[in-house]
């Protein structure tokens, strides 16, 4: 058996075969390959585990090599592979199989005992697409690496398991099959508490409406009214509109969670979109991502689901900035030292924020105390590039007392599972990914909603990021009602969410 082990860096990560060999000399343990001090500590823990565990440890001199060389080899993952490796190598317990590679990974304990490590499924996947078809892992972490298809998995407690399992062919298992995530065939969504139900939102019609239309077609959000008018509160309960993710998507955003040692316990994949809601205090490399090991930032994290920005205009404007590349590409590249990852963010992005620093702008019942100045630079924060981003732009009033009642979730659910249902089946992604030819093909427009869309760009000066977007939106409304065309209703609405450019409605200039 050769023993393979994995360096997670970045959103790749790579492969590292692990070699030893036992030669006359001094008694000692030497490591090469550019180790980092965390993997040329687990010399020591594998010495007391190899002893501890009932084993002889070597008494020549033991030389473990990591390659490739030139690779620098970070984490604790490597402790299980090396202990194995000096064990295989003592007994000599070469299989027929001598060229079959095997994937081990786990953290030693003195006692011998394994403790888990993150980024099993990143690993796993990786050595899959290697033509790697067995792993030795912590019996944690086991749940996690059965959700890749085509990997026998053993989980071991201890490293006498580990070691026994090299020859023992049942103490490996496979994935059992399972019913295949399947897009096209039903949209589902997750349980949620009966608090976070929609409908004890009252008084926010226009606004519920705007989220769910959002959520049908994954727009961007700007929502904008004085406090306690409850934006904040209707866009925490977003993710319950939000349908479940394809097999497809589920793989990105699970191999995403194990890199950051985020996936909760006994979970094999991650079905449920993100929702990811940072401090106003965050950073940059916080938010993009970034440190020594190019770990994944938010908006990472929020890949294929949601960032959430709450009081959005207290964020640093070098944060909010650093937005627009994602937003356009769906992807971010972190360069660390001679080395760079790029991991996917395409995520949808929901902002809240108050019109003015006093919350009070525009407002029919509160007077405003900010001056024309301090209302100008608290939006500059957001740069027209940005706001150009956001494709729905509702102002949100407080409710009056005795307000409407609002729809429950579940029936808001009804008419986004049925445009996600045809956006899945027509072409493969949600309408706010659509590009400029893929626009051109799928958002067929009648004559009348044609001209009145060039009439209105010409009139609210919309840039073409803006006509396009107002398309997308109107597309996403025709396809909550099942309409192949788009009608001049379907462009009035779509228009009428995107028409306040800049932040700003008319009402507040």
């Amino acid at each position: 058996m050769n023993i393979v082990s994995f360096s997670p860096f970045g959103y790749e990560g790579s492969l590292v075969q692990v070699e030893v060999d036992l030669r006359r000399g001094i008694p000692a343990v030497d490591m090469v390959g550019l180790a980092d001090g965390a993997v040329k500590e687990s010399r020591e823990r594998m010495r007391s585990a190899i002893r501890n565990s009932g084993f002889e440890f070597p008494p020549e001199r033991v030389l473990i090599s990591l390659s490739p060389a030139d690779l620098r080899k970070e984490g604790a993952g490597f402790d299980l592979a090396v202990a194995v490796a000096v064990l295989q190598e003592q007994a000599e317990n070469q299989s027929e199989q001598e060229d079959e590679k095997i994937l081990v990974m786990g953290e030693l304990e003195l006692n011998g005992h394994v403790r888990p490590v993150r980024g099993i499924y990143a690993a796993v996947s990786t050595a899959v697409e290697e033509g790697i078809h067995k792993c030795i892992i912590p019996s944690a972490n086991t749940e996690e690496a059965l959700g890749i298809a085509g990997m026998q998995v053993c989980g071991a407690d201890t490293l006498q398991e580990a070691f026994n399992a090299l020859t023992d062919a049942n103490a490996f298992i496979v994935k059992k099959n399972q019913q295949t995530l399947e897009e096209k065939d039903q949209v589902q969504f997750a349980p949620y508490a009966d608090s976070e139900d929609y409908a004890l939102v009252q008084g926010q019609q226009k606004l519920l409406r705007a989220l769910q239309i959002a959520a049908a077609g994954g727009h961007n959000v700007l929502a904008f009214g004085p406090p306690g008018c409850g934006k904040t509160l209707a866009l925490q309960r977003f993710y319950t509109l939000l349908p479940l993710l394809t097999a497809q998507e589920a793989q990105s955003v699970t191999r995403i969670h194990s890199i950051a040692g985020l996936l909760p316990p006994g979970t094999t994949v991650i079905r449920t979109s993100p929702f990811r809601q940072p401090h106003q205090s965050a950073s940059i490399e916080g938010i993009c991502g970034g440190g020594i090991h190019c770990s994944p930032g938010e908006i990472s994290l929020a890949h294929n689901g949601v960032l959430f920005l709450d009081e959005a205009a207290e964020f640093k404007s070098s944060v909010l900035q650093m937005l627009r590349v994602p937003l356009e590409t769906g992807s971010i590249t972190l360069s660390r030292a001679g080395r760079s990852t790029a991991y996917p963010s395409r995520f949808q992005l929901l902002m809240a924020t108050n019109p003015c620093p006093c919350g009070a702008f525009g407002s029919k019942d509160k007077i405003c105390l900010c001056s024309a100045k301090s209302i100008e630079q608290y939006w500059k924060k957001f740069s027209g590039p940005l706001l150009d981003r956001i494709d729905i732009r509702i102002q949100v009033e407080t409710p009056k007392e005795n307000a409407e009642k609002s729809l429950s979730t579940e029936e808001l659910r009804k008419d986004i599972a049925k445009a996600v249902y045809i956006q899945r089946k027509r072409q493969g992604l949600r309408n706010a990914q659509l590009s400029r030819d893929q626009i051109e093909k799928y958002c067929t427009c009648t004559k009348e909603a044609f001209d009145f869309l060039e009439k209105t760009s010409e009139a609210f000066s919309f840039s073409g990021r803006a006509k396009s977007s107002c398309l997308k939106l109107a597309r996403t409304i025709a396809d909550m009602e099942g309409e192949n065309v788009i009608s001049i209703a379907h462009i009035t609405e779509a228009i009428d969410l995107r028409k306040t450019e800049g932040g700003l409605c008319g009402e507040f200039a």
